[in-house]
């Protein structure tokens, strides 16, 4: 079975082009997960940003209400 050599060029540019797009793929691939993972880090970060801040405000409205009750009670 003997190829002509054109289809030997043909074979190998196929080859070329497969390899190619393979490469590009996993590349792909690898930078869609980085931005994944970047993306749930930063999602995480703004969910603990939320959270405390969240939580201070609530300490701080706690307090006033303890100190407008208390002043509530003393001005009767």
């Amino acid at each position: 079975m003997s190829s002509s050599p054109e289809d030997l060029k043909q074979e190998i540019e196929d080859l070329k082009t497969s390899h190619a797009t393979q490469a590009a793929s996993q590349a792909g691939g690898q930078a869609t997960q980085a931005a994944t993972q970047a993306g749930q880090a930063s999602t995480m970060a703004a969910t603990q940003a939320g959270t405390w801040s969240t939580m201070a405000a609530g300490a701080v409205a706690l307090i006033v209400g303890v100190f407008l009750g208390l002043a509530i009670a003393n001005s009767k």
